[in-house]
């Protein structure tokens, strides 16, 4: 996706080296790297990116890896790979994963597309394959002024979120804009120049909308 409050462009380039930033490393160096902090971790690993499910194989083995040696699994993404109608690749992937950090960017399918460039029926059709899965879900949203942060919007996704049974989590992300410098760096323009970054007050007042929208969900499906 192209998010454009996207702090990451230098991981825009796939299928590049640019600037050196990534390197091709194995499953087994990977966790020889976790073996020698292990000590300073909470018994795990988290995936992230970027989408890790860009290389949905590699991210498998890794994980079965993982498992095979005790090492708690956690997968940080937005969903946006997922094909509900061939749904093998995640089965596989689910099993051998015990969290799903999952970004839901926007609620509403025009704007997010607006905002991403992408649909989010895949994803939000993800949310509810992990609640069916009854996997362990954290929900993250990040507030942009005159994007997400609107009470309408923040109701609504609370309404879908309280159709969800397996969530554990739900982080409400204030928006920043310290992504600017990376995009200077790069010579490409910054999408949202003019947008200041969400208070800590407005982040309260949008987690307080999302939780009400929960209720409101919860108390129509007990009336149903």
């Amino acid at each position: 996706m192209r998010c454009l409050y996207c702090h990451n462009p230098d991981t825009w380039g796939i299928h590049s080296r640019a600037n050196n930033i990534g390197k091709e490393v194995t499953v087994d160096e990977i966790l020889d790297m976790y073996d020698g902090v292990k000590e300073f971790c909470s018994g795990g690993i988290t995936c992230t990116g970027g989408e890790p499910m860009m290389q949905p194989e590699f991210l498998t083995e890794l994980f079965e890896a993982a498992k095979e040696r005790g090492i708690n699994t956690c997968l940080d993404t937005s969903g946006v790979t997922f094909n509900p109608d061939n749904t093998a690749v995640f089965d596989r992937l689910m099993k051998s994963t015990d969290i799903v950090m999952l970004d839901i960017k926007h609620i509403d399918d025009e704007e997010h597309k607006k905002l991403t460039g992408h649909t989010n029926k895949n994803i939000l059709a993800f949310a509810k394959y992990l609640s069916d899965l009854k996997k362990t879900t954290w929900i993250r949203h990040v507030v942009v002024p005159g994007i997400t942060y609107d009470d309408k919007y923040l109701h609504r996704l609370g309404v879908f979120l309280s159709g969800l049974k397996s969530i554990k989590a739900l982080d409400v992300l204030q928006y920043h804009d310290m992504g600017k410098v990376k995009y200077e760096n790069l010579g490409i323009p910054y999408p949202l120049p003019d947008t200041p970054p969400l208070t800590k007050a407005e982040a309260a007042h949008a987690r307080d909308v999302i939780m009400q929208g929960i209720r409101d969900g919860l108390a129509e499906q007990l009336k149903s």
